[in-house]
Formats: structure tokens, sequence, C-alpha cells
């Protein structure tokens, strides 16, 4: 085992979240790691794209030209991925080799760790597309080549901002059954849990700024995960 070494960092974002909301946490990256961080653009336009897997390749796409971009530049030839919400789920296909929509990425001998945040991973009820990532690389399906994060929130619904409450209950049992499970808001903590990776559970932190004033990307929340991207092993 080896501690991951200081490297550049891509961020996709979650959906209908535009790139500006990540630029907090980019920077403390960039701090952290003493590497480039990158954003992958996405609009609200694009996100609405992704019902459909052509929506996913296009910002799939995007992300494989920067990650390699990144690794071109990167002193150990590798990248790290952060993925918010829908973001760490897509980015699970950029590690492997089967068929998606017509592209093969197999990407993961560029990328030294994953770390996911509110991700809704596993999940009874999920769309079809979430579910054909589940199917060809269940769980941390290459924890032997790379280090995976899974990074979850568990708040108090009183700790939520009112217009999110409403939507709690709904969600949690969209994807689990259990409207009454923990989790940040929108995904409890059984989806974002990705089975096989390192689990660090964060209490009270809601899903995103929408939700909570305390969230992944908040300043007095990113001490608590970036360390991990220079302390971890694999």
């Amino acid at each position: 085992m080896s501690a991951l070494q200081p490297a550049p960092s891509l961020i996709l974002g979650g959906f209908l979240i535009t790139p500006e909301a990540y630029a907090p946490m980019a920077a403390a990256m960039a701090d952290t790691t003493g590497q480039p961080v990158a954003v992958v653009p996405a609009s609200r336009s694009d996100w609405l794209l992704t019902s459909w897997s052509l929506g996913w390749t296009r910002l799939l796409d995007r992300a494989q030209a920067l990650l390699l971009e990144l690794a071109a530049a990167s002193p150990t030839g590798r990248v790290n991925l952060v993925g918010h919400s829908s973001g760490g789920v897509m980015l699970r296909l950029l590690l492997g080799d089967e068929p998606f929509a017509g592209r093969v990425y197999g990407l993961r001998g560029q990328v030294q760790s994953l770390v996911t945040l509110g991700s809704p991973h596993q999940a009874i009820r999920a769309t079809a597309l979430r579910q054909r990532v589940d199917r060809l690389y269940p769980g941390a399906f290459f924890q032997e080549e790379l280090a995976y994060l899974a990074v979850a929130g568990a708040i108090e619904p009183q700790q939520l901002r009112p217009r999110a409450r409403r939507l709690t209950a709904r969600s949690y049992g969209a994807i689990n059954n259990d409207p009454s499970s923990p989790g940040d808001g929108l995904v409890p903590l059984s989806s974002a849990l990705l089975t096989g990776a390192e689990p660090l559970v964060l209490e009270g932190v809601g899903h995103g700024g929408w939700f909570a004033e305390r969230w992944y990307g908040s300043a007095e929340v990113l001490p608590q995960w970036l360390p991990w991207l220079v302390t971890a092993e694999v």
C-alpha cells in the first residue's frame, strides 16, 4: 500500500448545478494538493439532456478530454476524480472498458482516486442509466487499481431549508422505499455509501446549498474530506 500522491483533480457536478457553484471547492482542492483543478462545463440545458444516454456521453466526453489533459501534465500521470451527486455516478463509467452508448472510456489507468459526494449509487428504484452503471461496474469495482471514497451527509430534517424539507421523504422513498432514512436531504446513506468504497459520513451536512447551509462544498465542511486526497492509501 502507498499513499496517494499530489495530483490534478477533475470535478463533475450534480444535476442542474453549474460550474461556478464548485469554484470554492476547486480552489480548496488546488490548495490541498498543490495541483490544478478543472470543473467539467455543464449548463442546465446539458443536465436536462441526461434523461437520455446522449446527455451522459456529452458530459463524459468533456470529462474525458479534460482528464487526459490533466493527466498529461500530472507529475504521476494520474488524476483525482470528484463527483457530486449524479456526477459521482457518471464518473464511474470513465473507468471501465464496457461499451456505453457507443463509447468505451477505459481511463482508470489515468485515475488514482474517485471521490463521490452524496451520489445516488445503489437504489431500489434507479433510472435505467444508473442501473446500467451498477450493472457494468458494481460497487468499488476497480478498488485494486484506484482508491474510492464515498462521502455521505446525515442531516436532521430541522437543519434543512424549509423548501427542501418537503422533498426529503419523497426522495428517500423513491430511492430505497424508506422515507425515514438518514441522509443528506436528497440521497439516503444506503445509496450514497458505494459498496466497497471507503465510507465517510458527515453529520449535519446537506446535499447542496439549496438544501442546507452546510453542504459538501462548504468552507467548514471541505476540511472533513479534502485531506483524504493526499493521505489515503491505495
